[in-house]
């Protein structure tokens, strides 16, 4: 926690790490996953949009190297002495044979150059190979690894309702092999869920407490255009949270959260012109200074109701 935050903040944590500031660069390398190519189902997650959660990444058309040095330009501009991430964001970004992988992570990380500053991977517990794991593990000796894992909660029940296709035990064994690398793990959960409540929202916390993972990324669902969840909505399946409720949900699992894990993202962003609701997440910064004015008013803090 900073004098700034009462919770571990992403950028506190670069500057710590760096002493410089850091861009994570969104790239696409045209992946899939094996809930979309029949290996364990078809059709994705069913609030993941058509560009697999990286709507915001780079374009799939383009090669690794223009999509990173299309937001580079815009970054040096701002920053001179900045450091890069590469950040691959959309679908399973392991899911590719690893002579593939290879090429793609290394092009990332020689657009960079001397600017790297670590190279980070979106995928799916259950997407990462044990050739891939051991390739990962030697690429962590040289520059840092972050591996981002959907978890987005921790009841089952909901985990089938929104065709995850990922067992809980998948997520813990994955988690056990990445750390066994010494590799940092970065935890995806999404807020709003079909049917679930603040007992849902702490399970799903307090399941993450028990794992070796040092970092998290808060969502709220997004109802996009061209999705199942989409659907859902218009069949009245899905009850949208308010701006308040969410603000009260975060502040809640902040408060049950771990001390030392890092949060990367409170909030969700998603294309403005597929976004059906909630209209409220379009205003991030708005969503991002409701949570901390809840906890500053109330007094709260990051684990300050941690039990171990």
């Amino acid at each position: 926690m900073t004098k700034e935050k009462p919770y571990n903040t992403l950028t506190a944590y670069y500057q710590y790490k760096y002493n410089s500031k850091v861009a994570k660069i969104a790239l696409n390398g045209n992946f899939t996953c094996p809930n979309r190519d029949g290996s364990k189902g078809y059709g994705g997650c069913t609030f993941c949009s058509n560009l697999g959660s990286g709507d915001l990444a780079g374009d799939k058309n383009k090669t690794i190297t223009e999509q990173f040095n299309d937001i580079k330009k815009i970054m040096e501009n701002k920053w001179p002495n900045i450091k890069y991430i590469p950040y691959f964001q959309a679908n399973s970004s392991t899911y590719k044979p690893l002579d593939e992988l290879k090429k793609l992570y290394e092009e990332a990380i020689n657009a960079a150059g001397d600017k790297i500053a670590g190279l980070d991977i979106a995928t799916r517990a259950d997407s990462i190979t044990s050739d891939v794991l051991e390739y990962l593990g030697k690429l962590n000796k040289k520059i840092p690894i972050t591996v981002e894992l959907g978890l987005q909660t921790s009841n089952e029940e909901t985990s089938i309702k929104i065709n995850r296709c990922l067992t809980n035990q998948e997520f813990i064994d994955c988690v056990k092999k990445l750390r066994e690398k010494n590799i940092e793990i970065v935890v995806h959960i999404i807020n709003g869920l079909p049917n679930e409540n603040m007992n849902d929202y702490l399970n799903t916390i307090n399941f993450i407490n028990k794992l070796d993972i040092q970092g998290i990324k808060f969502h709220s669902l997004l109802i996009l255009k061209n999705t199942q969840i989409e659907k859902d909505y218009y069949d009245n399946k899905i009850k949208i949270l308010t701006l308040d409720e969410y603000v009260n949900i975060v502040v809640n699992q902040i408060t049950h959260l771990r001390k030392d894990i890092i949060i990367h993202r409170l909030a969700a962003d998603g294309v403005i012109d597929d976004l059906i609701e909630p209209k409220w997440t379009i205003k991030k910064m708005v969503v991002m200074n409701e949570i901390d004015k809840k906890l500053r008013k109330e007094n709260l803090y990051q684990g300050i109701y941690y039990e171990k």
